[in-house]
Order: structure tokens, then sequence, then C-alpha cells
């Protein structure tokens, strides 16, 4: 194969059949719309729901789309994403959610950063509140900050949202971070940031347009004890030296 697309756009996906067809329209014409080179890669996480048969059946009239199943079912957000980025062909690569909360125009600010010369560029709600289309419930937003001045305190991150599903990578910043990674389910995000800063990669943070789902499925309270324990992990790993190993370019197909 060759002629990579310039951008490879990942949408993690699990039991997604309500919205996908909805997400795979709206990012498509965005793509069309802006003239982006793009490739469209939906991460199929075990659903079992027809999540798979609508991408398959959707690709039939996109080509920028297509279908990548996970081996062995339900993986993690964490997993599909990374399984996701490190077969994109893009020389940019991102992921956003499934639920579009930062509409997929706003890539083009990552977009623009990565070219200004940043390695990582994370979209940011919390930068620009008045950018905030469809506030969070006010619990949410109290364990939300709480969770990120936990993770500023424990990780040494500086960032004032780490768990914005929006984030783009060189090809370069992607192969080093994901194949380090080793959180497979919703706490990734505090541990590719820590790697990365490992790495000495440079992250911009960017403000983005948000707006709540209602439908998310993240619960900070089950979850969020969950994501404790993952930064425990990710501090122990670190003195193990686990993210300080060699890693390299996993080639891409002729």
């Amino acid at each position: 194969m060759t002629g990579y697309p310039a951008c490879s756009i990942v949408i993690p996906a699990y039991n997604e059949s309500a919205r996908i067809n909805a997400t795979l329209e709206e990012v498509v014409s965005c793509i069309r719309a802006l003239h982006w080179d793009a490739e469209v890669i939906v991460v199929n996480d075990g659903s079992t729901d027809s999540t798979a048969a609508q991408v398959l059946e959707f690709a039939k009239t996109a080509p920028e789309v297509r279908l990548l199943e996970n081996p062995g079912g339900n993986r993690g957000k964490g997993f599909s994403v990374r399984n996701g980025l490190l077969r994109a062909l893009g020389e940019i690569v991102m992921f956003s959610d499934a639920d579009l909360s930062a509409p997929i125009a706003e890539a083009e600010l990552l977009f623009e950063a990565i070219r200004g010369g940043a390695d990582i560029a994370i979209g940011s709600r919390w930068l620009e509140r008045n950018r905030q289309t469809h506030r969070q419930p006010l619990y949410r937003q109290f364990f939300g900050r709480c969770f990120n001045l936990v993770t500023r305190s424990v990780m040494g991150l500086r960032f004032a949202d780490t768990q914005c599903g929006f984030k783009a990578f060189t090809r370069s910043a992607a192969q080093t971070v994901f194949q380090l990674q080793t959180i497979e389910g919703w706490g990734f995000d505090p541990e590719i940031l820590f790697i990365a800063s490992k790495r000495h990669l440079r992250i911009e943070e960017v403000p983005v347009s948000w707006g709540h789902d209602e439908r998310s499925r993240l619960s900070y309270l089950r979850d969020g004890f969950h994501m404790l324990r993952e930064m425990a992990m990710i501090r122990w790993n670190a003195l193990l030296g686990k993210y300080g190993g060699p890693v390299h370019q996993i080639e891409r197909p002729t």
C-alpha cells in the first residue's frame, strides 16, 4: 500500500449501535468539507450489539472508514485506543470518543499544534470554560476536578484536563507512548501523558469546544477508584523503569 493518509482518526467503540452511524456521518462529512486527507478507524471493543455490522455497512460507501476488531473481546478503552493508534497509517494520529463531545472539526486545532512543533496535542475542557456548550452535572464536575487535582499531585502532570477523549500525536510520538502503555481501562490517559513527559516529548494543551453527553458510561465513583489504583501502578512501573525501555517504529504496509 502506498500514499498514506496525512492523518488518522481512531474511534473506540463498545456497544455504540445507537449512535455510531450518526458519528460516522458527522466525521466523514467533516473530512470531506475540510478536505482532510484522513482515514477513520473504528475499533470495535467486543461489542455485543450491531456496532461492527453497522460500521462495515457504512464503509461500503465511505472508503475513509475501516473497522478494526480487538482480539479477545471487550478489552477496555485504553486497549482500544492503543490498538487503533499503533495500527493507524497517518503521519498525525488522534483519537476521539464516539459521542463526539468535542466536535470533530475541533481536531484542526490539535493538528495546528502538531504542525507548530508539538509532539502531542491534548484537548482541554477547562482552559476556556466558556467553550463548554453543555456542561456536566455539578457532581460530575466536582469529581472530575478532584480527580484532576489528585492526578496533578500524584503524577506530577501540569495539565488542566488529562481525561478529555480528544488527543492527537505525531506518528513517532504515538509509536513511542503506546508501545509503553500498560493501562487498558479508563485510567490510560494519565499514563500516556506521564510516559510522554518522561520521554521528553512536547505536549501542548489546546482549549476545545465540548458538550457533555448524558449517555457517558464513566462512573466517577466506581471507575474513579480503579483510576486511583492505576495511578499507583503507574508510579510503580516508573520505579521499575518500565517506561524507559526501547521502542521501535512499526512498519506500515507497502
